[in-house]
């Protein structure tokens, strides 16, 4: 058969098989990124034993269980949400046996778990490092008896080389992802306690937990001890704010956590009979005390549709976020007095607003191929959002939108640091991210404690009215072509944050007529009296009702719906709108 023929032909000499397997140990020694590393074994596996579907599960001693993490030829939505415990079909019995399993025809053997029909044979070989179970490769063909025994022992020598590194870059990831979560951490508790306004500190503690930990419920509950129970101060599920009942002192999770002053970690709420059935999709809960000088005051607590999701890692991460969290929703209760001495400061801020408005845009700038307008409407006299454009003298245009961190003067500031380094940077780089990461480099020398900004850049063709986008952990911009709204995606980490980033770009084909919309948070995080978000949702729908409107009506028309939802502003709204010409 061609995978034996081959095989056998290449190692004809033991001379050929010892080169073969220096080359493999020489590919998996040049990275200790993962991702490249899974795509540097499939590769050169493939070069000896060729495959239809090819997949590397890595072990989770935790669950128990196989997950793919790298695949070739699987649907995705298989290397999604495919999960095999030890001894469940081919793949598992070889992870339970420590043994491969070599199966000529799938088709007769009960073991199989289908992936595609035509599949007829699997060859399943673990990874073994230091005496533990790293996982499994697994390869599998479209024709019968594609494998030989020669065939198992080879891909057996092969992953008694490639184990170590994988479990090793596995080890180096987990280290990289707590050493990032750290200086994290340092920068969000500097954050949280420039925050003053409870409703804003809290929806800030619950997304800044969901980039940490991407929970399906989160809560913040403060001791009530007149009514003696725990108060929902706070409540998000599945993104959307939610009403919930207060919990006595002592009861459920949560309360449980409360009285032990401890972290309490279900891992299936099924099979704990503290938990307090609210939501039958809720399946594992942590939750973790809040206390301030020794005294209890409240617990902060997620919750995930998957059972046994908190890991130990989660567990640490938000024991050291719980004290700043404590402290800070504490401190909120102070704003009254912090305000006071912040109107000694009023006409200070009225001189910065005047400044801050030279250093911006015209509100209606010009734009070749697009017609366009902006608004700015700050929480306070001066704002930490920025927004500017450069012409080129290739006829593109560079167009950079963004919010700082924090509120007031330092973020107005800061924000003025961010103007000049655009203005400087912006000409001599070509490319959005190529300008993103020279921001992000320009700031982490000029390292300001508890500052960074959100920034997207977009570069607009007229010429081929293509747009090329890069982000450093801004909104996403909403874009509307008749009545349906598209979805763009880029992803980084926000700029003066982390050092060495690299950040990915995306190019949009625009059509005349669409409508690019750049907007802050301060946007879909405008609250009602009731705590509800104005949110992404509703901003869409006015803008589909005003699709085919000029910008400075579509902005016109937004402004006016969040005056509707409520009159009152916490953070800075800004609006950048713009259209195609025909």
């Amino acid at each position: 058969m061609q995978t034996t023929r081959k095989a056998s032909v290449r190692f004809r000499e033991r001379s050929e098989l010892l080169d073969y397997l220096l080359e493999v140990s020489a590919a998996t020694a040049q990275t200790l990124d993962l991702d490249q590393l899974l795509a540097n074994v499939a590769e050169i596996i493939r070069k000896v034993l060729p495959y239809d579907l090819f997949a590397i599960l890595l072990f989770n001693e935790k669950r128990q269980d196989l997950r793919i993490r790298y695949g070739v030829g699987h649907r995705a939505e298989v290397i999604r949400s495919l999960s095999i415990a030890l001894g469940e079909g081919i793949t598992g019995q070889a992870a339970a046996r420590r043994e491969p399993v070599l199966v000529g025809d799938v088709r007769n053997d009960p073991r199989y778990l289908a992936a595609v029909d035509a599949v007829c044979t699997e060859l399943a070989v673990p990874m073994m490092a230091r005496g533990r179970l790293v996982g499994v490769i697994d390869l599998q063909s479209t024709r019968v008896n594609a494998y030989t025994e020669y065939d198992r022992a080879l891909l057996r020598l092969i992953t008694a080389r490639v184990s170590i590194a994988i479990d090793n870059a596995r080890l180096y990831r987990r280290v990289e992802r707590q050493n990032r979560t750290l200086k994290t951490l340092a920068n969000i508790s500097h954050e949280f306690s420039s925050i003053l306004d409870l409703n804003e500190l809290l929806g800030k503690i619950a997304s800044t937990v969901r980039e940490l930990i991407a929970y399906d419920a989160f809560s913040i509950l403060v001791v009530d001890p007149d009514a003696k129970a725990l108060r929902h101060l706070f409540s998000i599920r599945y993104d959307q704010r939610v009403s919930t009942d207060n919990v006595p002192l002592g009861k459920g999770i949560t309360g449980a956590a409360a009285e032990s002053r401890g972290v309490v970690r279900v891992h299936d709420t099924a099979k704990d009979p503290r938990y307090i059935a609210s939501h039958a999709d809720i399946r594992s809960e942590v939750a973790v005390p809040l206390a301030v000088q020794d005294r209890v005051v409240g617990v902060m607590d997620l919750e995930s549709d998957r059972v046994g999701y908190f890991t130990d890692d989660h567990v640490r991460t938000l024991t050291l976020l719980a004290p700043q969290v404590a402290s800070s929703v504490e401190n909120a209760r102070l704003y009254h007095e912090v305000a006071v001495r912040e109107k000694s400061l009023e006409e200070d801020f009225k001189a910065a607003r005047e400044l801050q408005r030279v250093l911006l845009p015209d509100a209606d700038p010009e734009i070749e191929g697009l017609d366009s307008a902006v608004r700015l409407r700050p929480a306070r006299e001066i704002s930490g959002d920025i927004y500017d454009l450069f012409e080129r003298r290739d006829g593109r245009t560079v167009i950079a939108f963004g919010d700082v961190s924090g509120k007031g003067a330092a973020a107005a500031l800061y924000g003025g640091l961010m103007s000049g380094l655009l203005r400087t940077l912006a000409p001599r780089r070509h490319r959005p991210a190529e300008l993103l990461k020279a921001v992000n480099d320009a700031l982490i020398e000029r390292k300001v404690e508890a500052r960074y900004a959100t920034l997207s850049v977009l570069l607009w063709d007229p010429a081929t009215r293509q747009i090329v986008m890069a982000n450093a952990g801004a909104i996403p911009p909403m874009i509307c072509r008749g009545t349906e709204i598209l979805k763009v995606r880029a992803e980084g980490v926000p700029v003066g944050l982390l050092e060495s980033r690299e950040y990915e770009e995306v190019t949009f084909q625009t059509l005349p007529g669409d409508v690019i919309l750049l907007y802050s948070d301060g946007i879909t995080d405008h609250l009602s009296a009731a705590g509800l978000e104005f949110g992404r949702g509703r901003l869409a729908q006015v803008v589909r009702a005003h699709c085919q409107k000029p910008p400075a009506a579509i902005i016109q028309a937004i402004f006016e719906a969040l005056d509707q939802f409520s009159t009152t502003a916490f953070d800075d709204q800004t609006l950048f709108a713009m259209k195609v010409r025909g």
